[in-house]
């Protein structure tokens, strides 16, 4: 079961290291955006992953919480970048 956690880590910090770059790189503010968003889901996949391995479950409503929070803050920008707020 330990290479199953060494497999995960390594792909979620895979993705993350792709987001970051999306991040930088990104031509556009909507790019940027996404980029964001998908750091989001993969934070909150990462916490749900040490909440499993750690036994700790509290972490899994803190991953939830941070999920709720990571959507409304990406609503609110792209609100701003489309100039309705």
């Amino acid at each position: 079961m330990e290479i199953v956690y060494i497999i995960a880590i390594v792909l979620i910090s895979l993705s993350l290291t792709l987001s970051m770059v999306r991040l930088v790189k990104g031509p556009t503010a909507a790019d940027r955006v996404l980029a964001l968003d998908t750091m989001s889901i993969i934070v909150t996949a990462a916490l749900t992953l040490l909440a499993y391995h750690y036994q700790r479950y509290i972490y899994v409503d803190v991953a939830l919480i941070y999920a709720v929070l990571g959507f409304v803050g990406v609503i609110i920008i792209a609100r701003y970048l489309e100039r309705a707020l």
